[in-house]
């Protein structure tokens, strides 16, 4: 504590309390006039006693509201004492204090009264607080105080980087068999945390989201209701008392985010609150829900952000409208302001307010009546207005006024031209507009099936509009499953998906992109041409030119707008269906809402979207057709049929004059009737299903059945789909009709609202992304496995490792430029990569060659050495060879790793101790060669070494690349790893011994070997009269091995002269013979190696070290913050 001494006016001193016996704290109490601030620390626990009431602390939270070092403020004469400060370490808390005795203390003087001074000091501290709160995230959350106390503990228990943002945090109850952990589950930016401490045994968990395959509720064996979180190795239950299912959608939200944001970059844009994870709130991902719930009810675009829903009551409606109103809500976002009424499925459209196409006119707030409480008036285009009531906030409204659209909406009339045109290509539906529209006069004509859907039709847009402000209700999804008519179907269809607003917004926008992209040649322009003549091939529509040229323009205009999607198969049969009853222009908008919006991530390279899709259609199945999912042995194996489902909309299995009832009801409600329309056809066929035989039979018996379906109302010839398996001696199935399945499907099925499936495509998104990491991890392993020797359970441990600390770097640093180290585009073995510093920590962790300090710089050159292509980056291939070379390889395949580490490219002359000389007795070439031996067992040692030389370099010639001879230089630094790696060996002496024979002999052979260079260019300058001549050694002889007893050493032997120090060479045959004569140096890398305490460790200290980089890392910044302050 700070010494308080100085102050006059201030007195100090030590008290001791013991509280309830089983714990000691102590207080340093001082009073000033009438003031007395009473700082308090609580002890440790030490004894049985003492642990339980720490127990007790962790169950019942008490500690959350006893701070460990707290700063109290007491009234003489009063019992009450009131918190001014507190903090988890006693330096915090010591700040805390530094900052009254400077700030405050001293003001106190001028107040009479001790009331007037407790007040002060009361009112002062709260403006502290709530100036504080408001500029930090804690503010964001519904209780401040009590989260910056749960974030206090989060960082102190689970040491965390301090960059790891805390979301939000629930007690419960963690299950390990029958028994529960009381404690708090911590659910942060990237982690799911809990820790538990009962009887002085604590128990923490730090589960990332990365690892998270399947969140799910589900109930023990005490039907207690748990939340069931399901990673590669383990399953865990956590329960808790109050608001179970809350904390599953948080969890399911930040496991989706992270995830799509980690592994799904190819075609996941997060909202701008979600982008900086640091920055992640409870309140920002129950926003984000909210926004999709929005975009997907309303067919709204992703940059569309939803900033207001409440409960409403809709007062009255000009003119008169039937408006069943039961349960109301009110919708405003970025550009639209929506209106729904639930549970009767009524539906206002959206009312887009800030787009060219604007259908609001203005909104007024008007004043507030007793019978008109928070009254606000919409008005709308086509002369209508909604007047609405007990709107609790109306500040989030749009602005009052709007301009005027630029062009009007296209929709202006009930009975729409029946000539559908695209280029020059003209189709003509069967019922022209003058049959449906004229009658002769006095004769009264029966009316056909299409005459009775446009008069109703007509019926309805006088009663609910015909723009996008039409309602939409009950009613209209009657009319759309009793199928649109052929002369209303196109535009309808931009209606319902709002296309309408695309194309009124963007004039011109759509020629722009046909000529952009005329004449490019790319990957999808090429996909395209191979598909168009496959594209309804049997419709006279595309048995011409015209027809295939303007599916030509839809398509390469498409790809050219969104070249992240670009062209994918499927997307050929649906834009030549939206050209059969829409222009070239409204399909192309059509086929944007489809891809963008109405079924997201179906057209990407990994189908994504399609593949949850099929997930959640498995679940459904479950729950819906219970006997037929137990009866099917692998409910997934109709995968292979249902995909097409989905990407054609039935368009490619089912008669096209059936399936474009089914896009009638897609365009209308979305992907649900997908689902619907699926399980009413495994229903139909359940019997049948349940006693095939195999899957081939299963899937030959739904194709018949879908071949079959035809549309009695279509004013056309029937045709078929020509997809179904046909056999000659099978009777064909009976036909069904389109309208009775689709009415069968919204009866049984359609109870599912928009809400529901997406909550399940959140869930079943997680399963389907780790289903992709694992089918990644298990092709690496298969491609890495035959190169290396490790078991296969050590190199999957070391895969996690490997890719963990990819993510760590994803977690806590910030993007550096360069190339991305993930992408799911790459080959299985490349799309993890890691950089240098990622690279020297696994180094760290798991190599055998740890040499002390020395070891951040052999991590850097053995990274230099992996990095072939000089990317900065390498892939796991790599970094388990390197591995696999130090645990299992040979003596002299590690050798020659070691050499290739102390040459070009791996040592560089930047390298930041390749500058460092290495003082050191052990290498002057004046020691003798060998030493403790006699003078026989030297020749005979000679002897070994020669035939060791020759023999190396033949294995040399027969190798394919040559390594580089190693300088003088290189050669200090080899010799300096060397002794590096046998600190605290225990053999450290012997290996010391050993390696100063072998290093004294390398020098002399480098210097031989210099000499003998030398006096070859010496005779050579003597022939040509530029120098002495000096005799050449005979080819017989071999320099190397010299008689080093005669004492002529070389007058330079002690000091390599600057223009002799470039030939001063060895190369790894004599330093691999070298090391072979010292059996201690033969046994130290020969000695068998296991990985798998080293795997363990990193395992548990892989956050540790990245935790202590990073906040190593920020002491420099903070020192130099303080210092510019000063």
């Amino acid at each position: 504590m700070c010494n308080l001494s100085q102050s006059g006016s201030v007195q100090a001193r030590v008290v001791r309390v013991r509280v309830l016996r089983v714990r000691v704290v102590w207080a340093r109490v001082v009073r000033v006039r009438v003031l007395r601030v009473r700082v308090v620390r609580r002890a440790p626990f030490s004894s049985f006693a003492g642990r339980l009431v720490g127990a007790l602390d962790a169950v019942l939270d008490s500690s959350a509201r006893v701070a460990p070092f707290r700063i109290l403020l007491q009234v003489p004469g009063s019992q009450v004492y009131s918190p001014i400060a507190c903090g988890a370490t006693l330096e915090e808390v010591e700040q805390h204090w530094d900052w009254l005795e400077q700030n405050l203390l001293h003001t106190l003087s001028v107040f009479d009264s001790k009331e007037d001074i407790a007040s002060f000091v009361k009112g002062k501290v709260k403006a502290l607080i709530a100036e504080e709160t408001s500029s930090r995230l804690a503010a964001q959350e519904e209780e401040p105080e009590k989260f910056r106390e749960a974030l206090v503990k989060f960082e102190s228990r689970f040491q965390l980087p301090e960059a790891e943002k805390l979301v939000t945090y629930y007690s419960c109850c963690c299950w390990k068999g029958r028994v529960p952990r009381q404690g708090w589950l911590y659910l942060s930016a990237h982690h799911l945390c809990f820790y538990s401490c009962f009887l002085g045994k604590e128990l923490k968990l730090v589960i990332p989201w990365v690892d998270i395959q399947k969140l799910e509720k589900t109930s023990n064996a005490f039907l207690t209701a748990t939340i069931r979180v399901s990673t590669p190795s383990k399953e865990r239950d956590f329960s808790m008392f109050l608001d179970l299912e809350g904390a599953l959608q948080v969890m399911e939200q930040l496991a989706d985010v992270t995830l799509r944001r980690l592994l799904d970059n190819e075609g996941f844009d997060l909202d701008p609150p979600l982008q900086e994870p640091s920055q992640i709130t409870k309140r920002d991902l129950e926003a984000r829900a909210q926004s999709e719930l929005f975009r997907a009810v309303f067919r709204l675009p992703r940059r569309e952000r939803l900033h207001t829903f409440q409960d409403w009551a809709l007062w009255k409606v000009e003119p008169p409208r039937t408006c069943p109103c039961l349960t109301r809500s009110l919708w405003a976002g970025s550009s639209a302001v929506a209106l729904s009424v639930r549970p009767s499925g009524t539906f206002l459209d959206v009312l887009n307010t800030a787009s060219p196409s604007a259908q609001v006119l203005s909104i007024e707030k008007m004043e507030d009546t007793s019978l008109l409480p928070s009254p606000v008036i919409v008005s709308v285009r086509g002369q209508m207005a909604f007047q609405f009531i007990e709107l609790k906030d109306r500040d989030p409204l749009p602005a009052s006024s709007f301009p005027a659209p630029q062009t009007p909406l296209p929709l202006q009339s009930t009975s729409a031209c029946n000539d559908h045109t695209f280029g020059d290509l003209e189709m003509v539906s069967s019922q022209s507009s003058e049959e449906s529209g004229e009658e002769a006069p006095g004769a009264v004509l029966p009316m056909s099936r299409e005459e009775v859907k446009i008069s109703l039709w007509k019926d309805h847009f006088v009663e609910y509009g015909r723009t996008v402000c039409m309602f939409r209700t009950e009613k209209i999804r009657k009319l759309v499953a009793m199928g649109l008519p052929e002369c209303l179907r196109g535009r309808l269809w931009l209606l319902f998906s709002d296309a309408i607003t695309d194309l009124a917004s963007n004039p011109g926008y759509y020629g722009r992109l046909v000529e952009e992209s005329l004449g490019n040649c790319c990957l999808a322009t090429e996909e395209i041409e191979r598909d168009l003549h496959r594209s309804l091939p049997e419709h006279p529509a595309f048995q011409t030119e015209t027809g295939i040229a303007a599916l030509r323009r839809v398509l390469t205009a498409y790809a050219h707008r969104n070249p992240r999607i670009g062209y994918c198969q499927s997307m050929n049969i649906l834009a030549s269906v939206l050209l059969l009853y829409a222009t070239e222009e409204d399909a192309f908008w059509l086929l944007v809402a489809v891809c963008e919006r109405m079924l997201p991530d179906y057209f990407n390279r990994r189908v994504l979207g399609a593949q949850v899709d099929q997930s959640v259609f498995e679940e459904l199945i479950q729950e819906q057709l219970p006997e037929l999912a137990d009866r099917l042995q692998d409910p997934s194996a109709l995968a292979s049929l249902s995909l097409s489902w989905f990407l054609t909309l039935f368009l490619s299995i089912m008669p096209l004059e059936s399936a474009v009832h089914v896009v009638d009801c897609f365009f209308y409600d979305g992907i649900k009737v997908v689902f619907q329309l699926g399980l009413a056809v495994l229903e139909a066929n359940a019997r049948a299903l349940c006693s095939s035989r195999d899957d081939g039979q299963a899937l030959v018996l739904l194709s018949r059945f879908l071949d079959h379906i035809k549309n009695e109302d279509s004013p056309g010839p029937p045709t078929g789909s020509h997809h179904a398996f046909v056999s000659e001696d099978q009777e064909p199935p009976p036909v069904t009709d389109i309208g009775d399945l689709i009415r069968d499907s919204y009866e049984k099925f359609g109870h599912q609202s928009v809400g529901q499936i997406e909550r399940m495509r959140c869930r079943h998104r997680i399963r389907v992304l780790q289903g992709h990491e694992g089918t990644t991890k298990q092709n690496v392993l298969r491609v890495v496995s035959p190169e290396v020797s490790f078991p296969l359970g050590d190199l999957e441990e070391l895969y996690d490792l490997f890719k963990r600390e990819h993510m760590m770097s994803c977690y806590w640093e910030q993007p550096r430029p360069g190339p991305a180290r993930h992408d799911p585009s790459r080959p299985y073995a490349e799309q993890y990569r890691i950089d240098s510093r990622q690279f020297a920590r696994l180094f760290q962790l798991v190599s055998p060659w740890t040499c002390g300090a020395h070891t951040e710089i052999l991590a850097e050159r053995t990274f230099r050495l992996l990095d072939d292509n000089m990317d900065h980056l390498i892939e796991f291939k790599a970094f388990a060879s390197c591995l696999d070379a130090m645990y299992n390889g040979e003596m002299n395949e590690k050798i020659k790793l070691l050499y290739r580490l102390h040459v070009p490219p791996a040592l560089t002359e930047d390298d930041q101790d390749s500058q460092s000389p290495l003082k050191n007795p052990l290498l002057s070439t004046s020691r003798p060669l060998v030493f403790g031996k006699a003078n026989d067992d030297a020749s005979d040692y000679k002897k070994q070494l020669k035939q060791m030389i020759k023999d190396l370099a033949k294995e040399k010639a027969k190798s394919e690349t040559e390594l580089p001879q190693m300088s003088q230089r290189e050669f200090i630094q080899f010799c300096k790893t060397l002794y590096s790696m046998f600190h605290e060996d225990p053999e450290e002496n012997n290996l010391y011994q050993a390696i100063a024979t072998v290093t004294t002999l390398l020098l002399q052979i480098g210097e031989v070997g210099q000499h003998s260079s030398s006096s070859s260019s010496g005779s050579c300058s003597q022939e040509s009269g530029e120098g002495p001549r000096a005799s050449a050694p005979s080819p017989e002889q071999d320099s190397v091995f010299a008689d080093t007893d005669t004492g002529t050493a070389p007058q330079d032997a002690r000091a390599f002269p600057e223009e002799a120090e470039g030939d001063w060479t060895v190369s790894l045959e004599h330093i691999l013979a070298s090391l072979l004569t010292e059996q201690s140096l033969v046994n130290f890398f020969e000695k068998p190696l296991d990985i798998k305490s080293k795997l363990e460790n990193a395992k548990i200290n892989q956050y540790n070290l990245k935790t202590f980089e990073m906040s190593s890392q920020s002491l420099p910044e903070l020192k130099q913050d303080s210092d510019l302050l000063r």
